[in-house]
């Protein structure tokens, strides 16, 4: 029997800068919620930045999305990656533009692979 996708590392962060020569990442700006001074807030740039394993060979796909009601996802991101084999580590650096947050509230995320479920968990927004 298959195992499911297990995620090792989940940041919030500002960047991610992929050194060329060594392919070693560096994360920039590591934070867990965001405050804004009236709303609608925009938070203009960030990266959810998450390592996977025990995904199995072949292509996949990836799908997060987000909400203040956890029963209505907003889907914000969708993409493929593949895997060559279960024991690898996979790096996923997925940037946000322009993310806009219409009122102060804890909203959901929700990380699925290939259409299950493999992280639930929440952002604060505040005042």
């Amino acid at each position: 029997m298959q195992s499911k996708p297990q995620l090792l590392v989940w940041l919030t962060c500002d960047g991610v800068h992929l050194d060329p020569g060594t392919g070693k990442h560096t994360i920039l700006g590591v934070f867990s919620n965001i405050k804004g001074r009236s709303f609608p807030v925009v938070h203009p740039y960030m990266v959810w930045f998450m390592t996977l394993t025990d995904v199995a060979p072949g292509k996949h796909r990836i799908k997060i999305s987000m909400s203040l009601d956890p029963t209505r996802p907003t889907e914000l991101i969708h993409r493929e990656f593949e895997s060559q084999s279960p024991v690898h580590r996979i790096n996923l650096i997925n940037e946000l533009r322009n993310l806009t947050f219409q009122q102060p509230g804890d909203y959901s995320i929700l990380i699925e692979v290939d259409d299950e479920p493999i992280l639930a968990t929440s952002m604060a927004v505040t005042l």
